[in-house]
């Protein structure tokens, strides 16, 4: 890996810098990249709002590397932090911040990841099953392979790659294990492939994208990782502060649609004439469900084919904070 500063075209760059403009613009603001990876959005955050200070996170240290180079040049405006985004009030706490305007999450693998074939995010290339998002801990994929039973392959498969063939693939894993262990991800994917019938191979892409999914997700513990983290950062917000959150799959998608959308209701029946101080919504929806790349974005940029992005205003402290 080069140590130049890396390009490449963030998500969605426009749009998500109007979803947080209003709260960025005035001095002293704090945005959040929660993920930040290469700091392609952070980057464009630092150029349009010149009084903005950014807090970078990220669980991977290389990508902390290489975005430290591309910031580099915005100075004591920018602090990059080594951490899980559920973390993010303990490193608010240890920066001496309560509050702050706005927040980027930017889910699941990275361009950089993706592209690192040594990193075995990518089903395309033959690499070793690694696939964690912070190299310095934790089990590795090819551990998941080789030392989860039957059962709990066949319950990470169906909840986090929506595979309807999971019993088929972990009964067929336990069995190719015994005779060697599952090192790299060629052996794997070939093993997919013929677990899966053909008709159904000729449909949706590459047969083991589920699957690489769903083994992406169990190492980083990223469907726990986000339920946790959205409430911690809605209440790291200021009031008038906003927060932005770019999801890849449906899983992610949808927790993220239930955190928001419980913010935006009362909690008290809707026939109700006046609602109670305290009871009323503290979120306010910025997104009308969630909104997708077009045309143009993803011929510009290929990878927002997928994205959905979601965005809030906090109109007041949540009711458990208020309590």
């Amino acid at each position: 890996m080069t140590d130049a500063a890396p390009t490449h075209i963030p998500v969605l760059r426009d749009r998500v810098l109007t979803l947080l403009a209003p709260a960025l613009e005035g001095p002293g603001a704090v945005l959040v990249d929660a993920t930040v990876g290469l700091g392609g959005h952070s980057e464009q955050a630092l150029q349009r709002f010149p009084e903005a200070r950014l807090i970078g996170l990220d669980r991977d240290t290389e990508a902390l590397r290489l975005s430290q180079t591309r910031l580099a040049a915005f100075g004591e405006r920018v602090t990059l932090v080594h951490a899980v985004y559920d973390e993010l009030p303990v490193v608010l706490a240890d920066l001496g911040l309560q509050r702050v305007q706005g927040i980027l999450f930017d889910l699941g693998v990275s361009s950089m990841q993706l592209d690192e074939a040594g990193r075995g995010f990518a089903y395309a290339q033959d690499a070793p099953l690694d696939m964690r998002m912070d190299q310095t801990v934790g089990p590795t994929a090819a551990d998941v392979l080789n030392t989860y039973s039957a059962a709990e392959l066949t319950r990470i498969l169906r909840q986090y790659g929506e595979e309807k063939f999971a019993n088929r693939i972990a009964a067929r894993i336990v069995v190719e294990r015994k005779v060697e262990p599952f090192a790299n991800s060629a052996r794997l994917v070939d093993l997919i492939r013929a677990c899966i019938p053909a008709p159904a191979r000729r449909t949706g892409g590459n047969p083991a994208k589920r699957t690489f999914q769903a083994l992406r997700i169990e190492v980083n513990g990223e469907l726990d990782t986000l339920r946790r983290a959205l409430p911690a950062a809605l209440a790291s917000l200021a009031v008038g502060g906003r927060i932005v959150v770019m999801s890849y799959q449906s899983l992610e998608d949808r927790i993220v649609k239930q955190v928001l959308a419980a913010g935006a209701r009362a909690s008290v029946p809707a026939d109700l004439p006046v609602v109670p101080e305290g009871h009323g919504p503290w979120l306010r929806l910025l997104t009308r469900g969630a909104e997708v790349a077009d045309e143009a974005e993803i011929e510009e940029n290929p990878r927002a084919a997928s994205v959905r992005v979601r965005a809030a205003e906090k109109l007041a402290e949540s009711r458990g904070e208020a309590a």
